[in-house]
Protein backbone atom coordinates (compact mmCIF):
# COMPACT_ATOMS: atom_id res chain seq x y z
CA UNK A 1 0.00 0.00 0.00
CA UNK A 2 2.96 2.35 0.36
CA UNK A 3 3.12 2.72 -3.42
CA UNK A 4 -0.43 4.11 -3.46
CA UNK A 5 0.44 7.15 -1.37
CA UNK A 6 0.22 10.43 -3.25
CA UNK A 7 -0.24 8.78 -6.63
CA UNK A 8 -2.21 10.46 -9.41
CA UNK A 9 -3.21 8.74 -12.66
CA UNK A 10 -5.09 10.69 -15.30
CA UNK A 11 -6.18 10.31 -18.91
CA UNK A 12 -7.07 13.48 -20.75
CA UNK A 13 -6.32 15.91 -23.55
CA UNK A 14 -3.43 18.34 -23.55
CA UNK A 15 -4.74 21.90 -23.29
CA UNK A 16 -1.72 23.75 -24.62
CA UNK A 17 1.63 23.08 -26.24
CA UNK A 18 4.20 22.34 -23.53
CA UNK A 19 6.43 25.22 -22.45
CA UNK A 20 10.02 24.21 -21.77
CA UNK A 21 12.83 25.94 -19.93
CA UNK A 22 16.44 24.79 -19.68
CA UNK A 23 18.37 25.93 -16.62
CA UNK A 24 22.06 26.88 -16.62
CA UNK A 25 22.95 23.47 -15.17
CA UNK A 26 21.34 21.80 -18.22
CA UNK A 27 18.24 20.56 -16.40
CA UNK A 28 15.04 20.84 -18.47
CA UNK A 29 11.56 21.49 -17.07
CA UNK A 30 8.39 21.30 -19.14
CA UNK A 31 4.94 22.57 -18.10
CA UNK A 32 1.54 22.08 -19.71
CA UNK A 33 -2.11 21.59 -18.83
CA UNK A 34 -4.32 18.54 -19.10
CA UNK A 35 -8.13 18.50 -19.34
CA UNK A 36 -10.08 15.55 -17.95
CA UNK A 37 -13.79 15.18 -18.63
CA UNK A 38 -16.50 13.58 -16.54
CA UNK A 39 -19.98 12.92 -17.86
CA UNK A 40 -23.07 12.24 -15.79
CA UNK A 41 -26.83 12.63 -15.93
CA UNK A 42 -28.69 15.13 -13.77
CA UNK A 43 -32.47 15.44 -14.06
CA UNK A 44 -32.31 13.45 -17.30
CA UNK A 45 -29.83 15.82 -18.89
CA UNK A 46 -26.33 14.72 -19.86
CA UNK A 47 -23.76 17.01 -18.24
CA UNK A 48 -20.04 17.14 -18.96
CA UNK A 49 -17.62 18.72 -16.52
CA UNK A 50 -14.03 19.50 -17.40
CA UNK A 51 -11.26 19.67 -14.79
CA UNK A 52 -7.94 21.32 -15.62
CA UNK A 53 -4.67 20.02 -14.19
CA UNK A 54 -1.27 21.69 -14.32
CA UNK A 55 1.52 19.22 -15.13
CA UNK A 56 5.27 19.51 -14.61
CA UNK A 57 7.91 17.17 -16.05
CA UNK A 58 11.68 17.19 -15.51
CA UNK A 59 14.74 15.78 -17.27
CA UNK A 60 14.04 12.85 -19.60
CA UNK A 61 10.24 13.12 -19.28
CA UNK A 62 10.52 16.84 -20.09
CA UNK A 63 12.55 16.04 -23.21
CA UNK A 64 9.89 13.57 -24.35
CA UNK A 65 7.03 15.97 -23.55
CA UNK A 66 8.59 18.86 -25.45
CA UNK A 67 9.27 16.64 -28.45
CA UNK A 68 6.08 14.54 -28.75
CA UNK A 69 3.24 16.27 -26.87
CA UNK A 70 1.09 18.96 -28.46
CA UNK A 71 -2.22 20.63 -27.78
CA UNK A 72 -5.13 18.24 -28.31
CA UNK A 73 -3.22 14.98 -27.86
CA UNK A 74 -4.76 12.39 -25.58
CA UNK A 75 -2.27 11.17 -23.00
CA UNK A 76 -2.17 9.14 -19.79
CA UNK A 77 0.06 10.29 -16.95
CA UNK A 78 1.17 9.00 -13.59
CA UNK A 79 2.68 11.26 -10.99
CA UNK A 80 2.18 12.87 -7.60
CA UNK A 81 0.47 15.98 -6.29
CA UNK A 82 2.70 18.87 -5.30
CA UNK A 83 1.86 22.21 -3.74
CA UNK A 84 3.87 25.42 -3.76
CA UNK A 85 3.36 29.10 -3.13
CA UNK A 86 4.97 32.37 -4.16
CA UNK A 87 4.37 36.09 -3.82
CA UNK A 88 3.10 37.79 -6.98
CA UNK A 89 4.10 41.25 -8.17
CA UNK A 90 1.48 42.83 -5.89
CA UNK A 91 3.01 41.01 -2.90
CA UNK A 92 0.02 38.67 -2.54
CA UNK A 93 0.65 35.02 -1.77
CA UNK A 94 -0.38 32.69 -4.62
CA UNK A 95 -0.85 28.94 -4.23
CA UNK A 96 -0.35 26.39 -6.98
CA UNK A 97 -1.30 22.73 -7.14
CA UNK A 98 0.60 20.76 -9.77
CA UNK A 99 1.15 17.17 -10.73
CA UNK A 100 4.79 16.14 -10.91
CA UNK A 101 4.70 13.63 -13.77
CA UNK A 102 7.03 10.64 -13.81
CA UNK A 103 5.30 8.55 -16.53
CA UNK A 104 3.64 9.61 -19.79
CA UNK A 105 1.83 7.42 -22.29
CA UNK A 106 0.77 8.85 -25.67
CA UNK A 107 -2.70 7.54 -26.50
CA UNK A 108 -3.60 9.38 -29.70
CA UNK A 109 -2.29 11.94 -32.10
CA UNK A 110 -3.69 15.42 -32.54
CA UNK A 111 -5.29 16.61 -35.78
CA UNK A 112 -2.14 18.65 -36.36
CA UNK A 113 -0.11 15.43 -36.77
CA UNK A 114 -2.34 14.23 -39.60
CA UNK A 115 -1.59 17.21 -41.88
Amino acid sequence: MKTLRNTVQLIGNVGEDPKSHRFENGMLVCRFSLATNEQFFKDGEKIQETQWHQLVTWSKQAELASKYIAKGKEIAIKGKLTYRSYNNEAGEKQYITEILVNEILLLSSSKRDNN
